[in-house]
């Protein structure tokens, strides 16, 4: 029951600028993207250090929602984030949830990878389709956010 979802999507803003937002300052994203992420705290830790533990209250398939992750690992060459969910309403359906966000940038052309690695608690958990595309919305979110500003 173990799954695995990719999506990229290109952006036209500073990916540089998209990973630093990933990777230590998460809590700057409610403020881009209100509907969807209300808040980002730090629970444990520093900002942008692997380890330290963040929590998410965001809204998804028209409910609010909370998930406490810990940052499991960051690579500066590859600017990927790798989040595991260790606590929240995703716990209640999957055993296992990561969210891997990866940029790569090659001058004006940036493309924003997604990976979400997961086990389904049982057969009858949908795949986390709606998830990915909320992961995709935040992404043009703050694409729009970084062209207008």
């Amino acid at each position: 029951m173990a799954g695995k979802l990719v999506s990229e999507i290109s952006i036209k803003s500073d990916g540089d600028v998209f990973h630093e937002l990933f990777r230590e300052k998460p809590h700057h994203i409610s403020g881009i993207c209100p509907d969807k992420i209300q808040t980002c705290d730090l629970h444990e830790g520093e900002w942008g250090k692997v380890g330290s533990i963040i929590c998410w209250n965001y809204f998804h398939d028209g409910k609010e929602r909370v998930a406490k992750e810990i940052i499991e690992a960051i690579d500066e060459e590859k600017k990927s984030v790798t989040f595991k969910v260790i606590q929240g309403d995703l716990m209640e359906q999957f055993k296992v949830m990561k969210l891997i966000v990866h940029v790569d940038t090659n001058g004006e052309d940036n493309l924003v990878t997604w990976t979400l690695e997961y086990e389904k608690l049982n057969e009858a958990v949908p795949d986390p389709h709606t998830l990915m595309e909320f992961c995709l919305h935040v992404t043009k979110d703050i694409e729009t956010h970084h062209l207008t500003n």
